[in-house]
């Protein structure tokens, strides 16, 4: 009887993962399974519970980081994050002492700041957009080639 409910457990599990492509209860579904072996073979039901809390966790830890990240490569980078990498214009001078700086993207202009505090970025150098803090995109100066 336990290893009819341990594999339907498993079967509710793999419903779940197929509805939310989430990747979090394919690895409960392959603790389930283990108990339900357990069961199979007349294993106590503290065993195939201490069993299945194991397995699902150490399957969650060591395999799912590898999992998303060879399932979620095709993933596009949307709206602010699409911007970090791109190489724009500066059309106000970036000084973080003073808090002025401002950028042109895509005909939107958003307030710059330099990842070098101590650096300052004259208008109309390129730079590159490394990160987005807020509503500001922190840039770096690109070096020019001589």
């Amino acid at each position: 009887m336990g290893t009819l409910i341990w594999l339907g457990i498993v079967l509710l599990l793999i419903i779940l993962e197929m509805i939310s492509m989430g990747l979090t209860t394919i690895w409960f579904a392959g603790g389930a399974l283990v108990a339900a072996v357990v069961s199979t073979f007349g294993g106590p039901l503290w065993l195939q519970i201490i069993l299945f809390i194991v397995v699902s966790l150490v399957l969650i830890f060591t395999t799912r980081p590898i999992a998303k990240k060879h399932l979620n490569t095709k993933v596009e980078k949307t709206n602010a994050e699409s911007l970090i990498g791109k190489k724009v214009q500066v059309v106000e001078t970036i000084d973080n002492r003073n808090s002025t700086g401002k950028i042109k993207v895509n005909d939107v202009e958003w307030t710059a700041r330099s990842s070098e505090s101590s650096v300052v970025i004259q208008s109309g150098s390129e730079v590159i957009i490394r990160e987005i803090s807020g509503v500001k995109c922190i840039v770096e100066l690109i070096a020019e080639r001589k």
